[in-house]
């Protein structure tokens, strides 16, 4: 009986353990994962290292788990196993290193630590990780040499380490990243000459070398990669034949100021000497280096909160979905899908993952300082303008059959092709957030391309911009022949006929615009949180707001004399070495009368209409410069609101140096440190371009003089 009984129980226990495992199973699966104690250790070394001032990564705290719910970890993600997957923290400000400590995440599949102020060496240790896929450390302030070990990551896709101060030469073992789509280096300060190694790298789209100090031969096994779109070697030093077979990469290929190249399948490259030899293997010739090299690394557009992964198709998910890439996402040789593409907005995990900076498939990819791409409008290969303008009835001005026949210059015209969708991503779709501001007419936001590229939206209503196609045409043509160090420069234009709007993107500035550095206070408040300018500083920003519009007034081959019409602080904007851009230039080509002279009712009331536009009704390059003047007389006194009493404190503005009292005058927040000779000569010039007739103010040109500036 007592062996028929426990047979029985066992009988049992054998029917029902495979249905109490699967439950029990299922239990655990369902319940939330947690990161193990040493991920939360390397987590908490990681914040030590990256914000050693404790204040950007608030919600970084013991006691918290990344994986659960919670807003504690920000910018961190895990897979279903509970393990970190991904730490998301561009654009925070932080400041610091990168710590080794983040080998200590094993299931690490992105890093995105660009649009930052990272100093310091790539830790070594970024090699252990074997599942990283996606690695972002660009725009930073990152130095030392590219860690060999990076090239032991067998599932890396991309590498982005463009915009910092590497040095050293670009090791040979990143050739052995079978799966690596996209190494983009440029503007560091990396020497010696182009690994062929790279060219054994089957799946890569972009490779991007420009703006650093590398000589030698162009290898020829750069042309045998089978999917490669887009080769940037802009301003090296590099020299000898060009491989012919890099001719089929047309518009994605860019050599230019590498003035010891040659090749006699590129018409813009002199015939070499021995004839177009291609054979510029790794070690075939001596590569010959250079005896100084006076490349300039590219300005670095810097610290953002926003990113979106965006392409010609729309949003991509995050990067750890990247890890199950399938062949069936292999299209047509260019087009390389990082990640299973996914709708935007699907959840809001799917959202925050969507934020990290990734470059996916669908299209040609483009560098920083950008270039064609190809859009839902193919480009018309006879035309001349690269710039999408899909407006009114549909015109385009890339187009042959643009109406009235006018065309943009191609030399300096911004060469991307924005489509809707990559604007609405880089913008994270116009969230609130991203807004930098808003005007009667327009509203601007902060966003960053596919690319990587920092940027400023300035989104304006259709009804708000010229009616007719020729004129806005034309006004376009006017912003688009606009190149100077000192004005704020139009990477491209895309309208929404969906939305009523037109875009025009600019290139974005860190530091924000000169308002911001006026009126700031000592105690709380959003102006204190602004830094008091010193005085080499303000020098520099009134010098380059000089050459700026001199370079606007002046009439070039390329260009006509163009007048600004609204120059004030709010227009002065600064980049991440307070250099500063004057914004706005041609813009008022493009908007209606109604909208124009609506702008200058703010101007009128702060003090930078000339008087004599209230008679006359009409802008000169006098007005611009009575405009300088009270820009002038702004950073002198560091307020924004100058009264004409003040202006007037020199006897009349007749003389060419100020004759009244100093320090009542320059900005007492600069408790004295200032040149009394340069402030007085500074002072005048304010004087003289603030004079009640136009006829006594000075041409720019005489300004510079003044200053002893040179363009």
């Amino acid at each position: 009986m007592a062996s028929t009984t426990k047979n029985a129980l066992l009988l049992l226990l054998l029917l029902y353990f495979p249905l109490l495992h699967s439950s029990l199973a299922d239990v655990v699966a369902a319940a939330p994962s947690s990161a193990s104690a040493a991920e939360v250790d390397a987590l908490m070394e990681l914040k030590a290292a990256l914000d050693p001032s404790g204040r950007l990564l608030p919600s970084w705290a013991r006691g918290g788990d990344p994986c659960g719910r919670g807003d504690y970890f920000e910018g961190v993600s895990c897979d279903a196993r509970g393990r970190v997957a991904a730490v998301s923290l561009q654009g925070k400000g932080l400041a610091g290193a990168i710590s080794p400590a983040v080998a200590m995440l094993p299931g690490l599949t992105g890093l995105y630590l660009h649009y930052n102020e990272l100093a310091g060496a790539i830790p070594r240790q970024l090699g252990d990780l074997p599942m990283l896929a996606e690695l972002y450390l660009g725009v930073n302030n990152l130095s030392g040499s590219i860690p060999v070990e990076l090239g032991r990551l067998p599932a890396l896709q991309v590498l982005q380490l463009g915009y910092n101060q590497l040095s050293g030469s670009i090791p040979t073992q990143l050739g052995q990243l079978k799966k690596l789509t996209v190494l983009a280096l440029q503007s560091n300060q990396l020497t010696g000459a182009i690994p062929a190694s790279l060219g054994e790298l089957p799946e890569l789209t972009r490779l991007d070398l420009s703006s650093n100090r590398l000589f030698g031969s162009i290898p020829s096994k750069l042309a045998a990669i089978p999917k490669l779109a887009t080769l940037d070697l802009r301003n090296n030093t590099l020299s000898g034949s060009v491989p012919s077979g890099l001719k089929k990469l047309n518009e994605g290929f860019h050599f230019d100021n590498n003035s010891e190249l040659c090749g006699a399948h590129f018409d813009s490259l002199k015939p070499c000497a021995n004839g177009d030899e291609d054979d510029n293997e790794e070690g075939s010739k001596m590569a010959r280096k250079p005896e100084s090299t006076n490349v300039k690394p590219l300005q670095a557009p810097q610290t953002m909160n926003v990113n979106g992964d965006c392409d010609n198709g729309g949003c991509s998910r995050s990067s750890s979905s990247s890890t199950t890439l399938s062949s069936g996402a292999i299209i047509a040789g260019t087009i390389i899908i990082v990640g299973g593409a996914a709708a935007c907005g699907l959840s809001v995990i799917s959202w925050r993952r969507r934020q990290k900076q990734k470059v996916g498939g669908g299209g040609t990819v483009e560098s920083l300082e950008g270039r064609a791409s190809s859009s839902d409008h193919p480009i018309n290969a006879s035309s001349t303008s690269l710039i999408n303008v899909e407006y009114s009835s549909g015109w385009d001005t890339s187009s042959e059959g643009s109406q009235q026949g006018l065309r943009l210059s191609p030399e300096w015209s911004p060469s991307v092709r924005y489509n809707m969708e990559e604007v609405e991503c880089a913008t994270q779709y116009f969230a609130g957030a991203n807004l930098l501001g808003r005007s009667g007419f327009a509203a601007t936001y902060r966003g960053a391309m596919r690319d990587g590229a920092a940027v400023a939206v300035k989104s304006i209503g259709k009804s708000s911009c010229k009616a007719e196609e020729a004129d806005f045409l034309r006004g376009l043509r006017a912003i688009t022949s606009l190149r100077h160090d000192n004005l704020v420069a139009l990477r491209g234009f895309c309208r929404s006929r969906a939305r009523g709007e037109c875009f025009l993107v600019y290139e974005f500035m860190a530091n924000g615009s000169l308002s911001r550095y006026l009126d700031v206070k000592d105690g709380g408040g959003a102006a204190a949180a602004a830094v008091v300018l010193d005085w080499p500083t303000r020098v520099s920003i009134i010098k380059g707001i000089a050459k700026g519009i001199e370079y606007l007034h002046s009439s070039k081959a390329n260009k006509a004399a163009l007048v600004h019409q609204n120059i004030c602080a709010d227009k002065i904007l600064m980049d991440h070495l307070f250099v500063p851009h004057l914004s706005g230039a041609g813009e008022h080509k493009l908007l209606a009368d109604d909208v124009v002279f609506s702008t200058l009712k703010d101007s009128a009331a702060m003090g930078y209409l000339a008087p004599e536009y209230t008679t006359t009704g009409r802008f000169t390059d006098r007005s611009d410069v009575y405009a300088f003047g009270v820009v002038v007389f702004q950073v002198l006194t560091g307020r924004k609101a100058v009264s004409s009493e003040l202006r007037l404190l020199g006897g009349g503005g007749g003389g060419a140096e100020y004759s009244g009292k100093l320090d009542d005058l320059v900005d007492p927040r600069l408790g004295g440190r200032f040149s009394r000779p340069e402030a007085a000569k500074l002072a005048g010039i304010a004087l003289l371009c603030t004079s009640e007739s136009p006829a006594q103010r000075p041409a720019m040109a005489a300004v510079l003089q003044q200053l002893g500036a040179t363009q």
